[in-house]
């Protein structure tokens, strides 16, 4: 064949690859519309929890553009041979129930979700009455926590934040602790205070010690801070005894949230030694309010971090599990006109990945349960605008940060509302997790 033809041929081929994606495209559309910039985009269809001025009882909802699916309202509609028989998950006002089921019941149903909605699908779309009952305004709900978390805890898994807080407290050559290459390093934190996105946060009070050469004092944190993090919510446990093996630690992972880690800098750096954080943390953790499926997340996933020197056999895992997933911080202080951007970071710069953390978790037998919260840590890229706390950002109250308009900050001032998005960037359209909000309120007075 001619040279010239057989570039016809080939781009004969192409084009043709190229429509049918394009139909392929078409025909998984959703009948709602939905703006390439929002991050509910029918790529995502995250989980969350709400009420609404019609309807005060708390139910389980999808997102999608500016409406969430009621599915309590479809719940008939998922008769595949693993929801069938529990149609009743969606019936709870949390995801517990759902998260238990299990990673076949998580794909089969985004499956039908994707079917549902899709705008070649009458079953939904034509059905008004259904469509009435199924479909709410974001902008009127309420949004609550999307499980009830038994137990949550926060791990220290980002090589670039532990590497700078090792440098301001013990110096360059000790920046890392001995066991930080070996093991994702973790804490328990304090489930009761975790929050959904919009609540208050007080200003802690507690002991401190500014000048070493002085007693401790008390009062209101001077250093109150954020912490740019993410975290992953258990779908089905374990038993007491019997760890979760890592080839199998993805099953157990139901979705993601954006979390911020509020951590009073000055309480804690008196108290931590040597049992580690208490009331420079447990006084507040905000997450976002919908729960993305991993599912959604995997056309974002990229290599592991190279790891050396190489974990222990039980830690090990080739398969890709590290996601592209570009994060946000902004600070609108009390009197400014619009949000200044201080972090702009990305989940991909972990160290350890969520399957090391979920295996390390209980590789001595401790049993976690659905709902149960496992952060990240901080999450700090390589370069200073990637730093994801303000401890860092000012690197330990050192220089300011720049706000605008003759605003800096070292650490948060009262009215300070933060704000967390992030997102992953497809062809036209977004796997976004919407934003984890908090404003400082002033301390009680005592």
């Amino acid at each position: 064949m001619a040279a010239g033809n057989i570039w016809k041929a080939l781009l004969t081929l192409l084009l043709s690859l190229k429509s049918a994606r394009e139909m392929n495209c078409k025909s998984k559309m959703s009948f709602i519309k939905v703006d390439d910039k929002s991050d509910f985009s029918f790529h995502n269809l995250p989980y969350g929890v709400f009420s609404n001025p019609d309807n005060g009882r708390r139910r389980i909802g999808v997102a999608i553009g500016d409406q969430i699916v009621d599915l309590s309202a479809i719940k008939h509609l998922f008769t595949g041979p693993e929801l069938s028989q529990h149609q009743h998950v969606f019936d709870q006002p949390t995801l517990n129930a759902f998260m238990a089921l299990g990673s076949g019941a998580w794909r089969e149903a985004r499956a039908r979700l994707q079917t549902l909605l899709r705008a070649d699908e009458p079953t939904l779309r034509d059905h008004q009455e259904l469509r009435a009952r199924a479909f709410v305004d974001q902008s009127t709900a309420l949004m609550h926590l999307p499980a009830e978390i038994g137990d949550y805890t926060d791990f220290y898994s980002s090589r670039d934040h532990a590497t700078n807080v090792g440098i301001m407290f013990r110096g360059k050559e000790n920046a890392l602790m001995p066991n930080w290459l070996r093991l994702p390093v973790g804490y328990h934190g304090r489930a009761s205070s975790v929050v959904i996105s919009g609540t208050p946060i007080r200003r802690p009070q507690g002991q401190m010690r500014p000048d070493a050469a002085k007693p401790p004092v008390f009062g209101p944190s001077k250093q109150l801070d954020i912490e740019l993090e993410m975290a992953f919510f258990v779908g089905p446990g374990n038993r007491l005894g019997e760890p979760i093996p890592i080839e199998k630690a993805h099953e157990h992972i139901f979705g993601m949230v954006l979390m911020n880690d509020w951590s009073a800098r000055d309480i804690q750096s008196w108290e931590y030694v040597p049992l580690g954080p208490f009331l420079g943390k447990n006084f507040g953790t905000t997450i976002s309010p919908w729960v993305v499926p991993m599912e959604a997340l995997m056309p974002f996933v990229e290599p592991n971090t190279v790891q050396d020197p190489e974990p222990l056999p039980y830690l090990r895992h080739q398969d890709p599990y590290t996601f592209n997933i570009n994060l946000f911080v902004t600070i609108k202080g009390e009197g400014m006109s619009e949000a200044t951007t201080i972090c702009k970071s990305n989940f991909k710069y972990m160290y350890w990945t969520m399957k090391q953390q979920l295996a390390h978790h209980t590789v001595n037998g401790c049993n976690i349960r659905p709902g149960d919260l496992l952060a990240s840590g901080t999450i700090s890229g390589p370069d200073p605008e990637s730093f994801g706390s303000m401890l860092e950002l000012s690197w330990r109250g050192s220089k300011v940060i720049e706000l605008g308009r003759g605003e800096t900050r070292t650490f948060l001032k009262d009215g300070d509302e933060v704000t967390l998005t992030g997102y992953c960037e497809g062809h036209g359209y977004r796997v976004g997790f919407g934003s984890c909000q908090g404003k400082i309120v002033p301390a009680l007075q005592q």
